[in-house]
C-alpha cells in the first residue's frame, strides 16, 4: 500500500463477522457496540444471560446480533461457538477474547486454588482455546484478527488477587507467542490492556473515598475510564488499519503506568 492509498475506510469493518466472548456486559458490551458501529455483525457467547440491552444497541446500528449462553471454560465450547458463529453469521473474521473474572481476597492466606483455578481457566485457558479454534478458520481463509483483553495488572502486582495478575500477564505472553505463530498466515494477534474503568465491577471501589482518590491521583487524565474510551482501540486492532501491527499490547489507562 502506498501512502497515497491511505483512507479512513481502512478502519471500516463493513461486512465483517465478529465474535466477542463476554460481549453482552461491562467492557465487552462496549467492544460489541464498537465493532457493530464500524460495520461488523456480532456473535456473543457468554455465561451471563442477555438482558436484551446489547442486542438493542447493536441492532440499532443496523448490524446483526446473535447470542449464545455458554460456559466458555466448558470442554469443546470454543470450537462449538466458532462453528455456531459461522452458521449464524456466515463466517468469522474477528475474535475479541473479552470474557473474564476477578475473584478477590482481603487476606493472601485465604487466596487458594478455589479462587486461582477458575480465574486461570476463564481469563487465560479460555482465551487460548477460543483463539486456537478461531485460528483454524483464519488460517484457511488467510486472514483474521484476534484481540485479547489483558489488563494493567499484566504489568503490575496483584494485591488481593494474584491469579488475576498471573492470568493477565499470561495473556500478554500468549498474544506475543500466537502473533509469531499466526503472522505468516495473514493473521494479526494483539491485546488491549485496560486501566481502571467505571463498570459495575468497580462500583464499590469508586464508592470508597480513599480507594477512589488513590486511583484518581495516579491517573494523569484525572478520571476513571469510560467503556467508550476503549471503542477506538478495539476497532483499530480489528480493522485493516492494523494489518502491520502484530503481537502488541495497547494500554488504555489514562496514563496510569507513567506515574
Amino acid at each position: 500500500m502506498e501512502i497515497t492509498d491511505f483512507s479512513t475506510a481502512l478502519f471500516s469493518l463493513e461486512g465483517k463477522r465478529a465474535m466477542v466472548t463476554g460481549g453482552n456486559g461491562g467492557l465487552g458490551r462496549a467492544f460489541s457496540l464498537a465493532l457493530a458501529k464500524a460495520g461488523a455483525d456480532v456473535f456473543v457467547p457468554s455465561l451471563a444471560d442477555d438482558d436484551g440491552t446489547t442486542r438493542r444497541l447493536v441492532e440499532e446500528t443496523g448490524r446483526r446480533y446473535e447470542f449464545a449462553q455458554v460456559d466458555v471454560t466448558e470442554r469443546g465450547a470454543p470450537q462449538r461457538m466458532v462453528d455456531q458463529c459461522g452458521q449464524a453469521l456466515g463466517g468469522l473474521d474477528i475474535l475479541v477474547n473479552s470474557a473474564g473474572i476477578n475473584l478477590l481476597s482481603d487476606d493472601v492466606r485465604e487466596f487458594g486454588r478455589d479462587k486461582w483455578e477458575p480465574m486461570i481457566q476463564v481469563n487465560l485457558t479460555a482465551t487460548f482455546e477460543f483463539a486456537e479454534a478461531a485460528a483454524r478458520t483464519f488460517m484457511e481463509q488467510g486472514s483474521g484478527k484476534i484481540v485479547n483483553i489483558a489488563s494493567l495488572f499484566s504489568f503490575l502486582g496483584g494485591r488481593q488477587s494474584p491469579a488475576y495478575a498471573a492470568s493477565k500477564a499470561g495473556v500478554v505472553g500468549f498474544t506475543k507467542a500466537y502473533a509469531d505463530e499466526l503472522g505468516p498466515f495473514g493473521i494479526q494477534v494483539n491485546a488491549i490492556a485496560p486501566g481502571y474503568f467505571a463498570t459495575p465491577l468497580t462500583t464499590s471501589t469508586r464508592a470508597d473515598e480513599v480507594a477512589n482518590a488513590r486511583i484518581i491521583d495516579h491517573v494523569p487524565a484525572g478520571r476513571w475510564g469510560d467503556p467508550a474510551d476503549l471503542m477506538g482501540a478495539v476497532v483499530f486492532l480489528s480493522s485493516p488499519a492494523s494489518n502491520y501491527v502484530n503481537g502488541h499490547t495497547l494500554v488504555v489507562d489514562g496514563g496510569y503506568l507513567v506515574r
